[in-house]
């Protein structure tokens, strides 16, 4: 069953994505509110903490005032990796980031990150603390990245066209049967999705059953003899592990998924990270859960 994020960190320090999302799961303190600006004067040299928001930074087209990364965003943005690297995701360095002279700092406030957050104001650095961890708030972070850098009107019509691919995929799914599906983030051990995250939200709409949302936890640990007895019919399988998702879930021949082959692979990251491209997320999942026999009306995975 669930395992305390804590103790589950020593055994993801290469886990990647996972870590990511583990810490969107341990958000203690509280955020700025969507879609406000917390400073009338623009910032011109922003430091990231977190690779979601980098994204958006990128999307939003306020990647240019990036200074500094966390070594996880450099990872997923090749587009950043000439930056400065200022530490990981629970051991960034306050004097990488001191050095680097932002006038902004983005984090997400996890509870890793609670004391850095308050040693850098305390040396009257600005920092903007954003939680996307369900849906509606990966849009209000964009649309409050947006308006902080001075790009509101980019932030607002990419959050419109998520939104558009939501209802589009909302109206595809209506009516037709919803199946019991699991989205795991690693194998071995094994990490789901559970309750109460965009992950969760983005199956629902897409018209799946996530049997992973019986755990209370955003995205818990769980036992290969639970997803056994849990019988899901379809397997979504986003870990960076080597080796095919099928030929790993054919050891366990008597689940549904496996047994009506519809285990199914996805890219890393895609539909894990909680940044600027749901609508892409969004139809990956509606291909995925869509009856084999009928074609995915929300149009084909980029």
């Amino acid at each position: 069953m669930g395992r305390t994020p804590s103790r589950a960190w020593r055994q993801l320090r290469r886990g990647g994505v996972l870590l990511g999302l583990l810490s969107l799961s341990q958000i203690s303190i509280a955020a700025a509110p969507a879609g406000k600006s917390r400073a009338a004067v623009l910032p011109s040299r922003i430091v990231s903490l977190n690779p979601s928001l980098s994204a958006i930074l990128i999307a939003v087209g306020a990647g240019g005032l990036l200074v500094g990364i966390d070594d996880f965003s450099a990872q997923q943005q090749p587009a950043l990796a000439a930056l400065p690297k200022v530490g990981g995701l629970y051991d960034p360095s306050l004097e990488a980031v001191v050095a680097l002279r932002p006038d902004l700092v983005v984090l997400v406030p996890s509870a890793a990150q609670r004391d850095f957050r308050a040693r850098l104001e305390a040396l009257g650095v600005s920092v903007l603390a954003l939680a996307p961890l369900r849906f509606d708030e990966v849009l209000g972070s964009i649309e409050t990245l947006g308006a902080r850098t001075g790009h509101l009107p980019a932030a607002q019509a990419r959050v419109a066209e998520i939104q558009a691919a939501r209802l589009e995929v909302e109206r595809a799914a209506a009516g037709r049967p919803r199946p019991r599906a699991v989205l795991v983030l690693q194998r071995e051990p094994l990490f789901v999705v559970g309750a109460g995250n965009f992950i969760d939200d983005m199956m629902r709409s897409a018209g799946a059953q996530n049997v992973g949302a019986e755990f209370s936890e955003p995205y818990p640990r769980a036992s290969l003899e639970w997803l056994v007895a849990a019988r899901p019919e379809v397997i979504l399988d986003a870990s960076s592990e080597p080796g095919a998702a099928l030929g790993f879930w054919a050891r366990w021949p008597s689940i549904p998924a496996v047994e009506r082959n519809r285990v199914i692979s996805l890219a890393p990251g895609v539909v894990t990270l909680p940044g600027p491209e749901l609508d892409r997320a969004l139809r990956v999942l509606a291909q995925a859960l869509a009856p084999p026999e009928v074609p995915p009306a929300a149009g084909s995975a980029r």
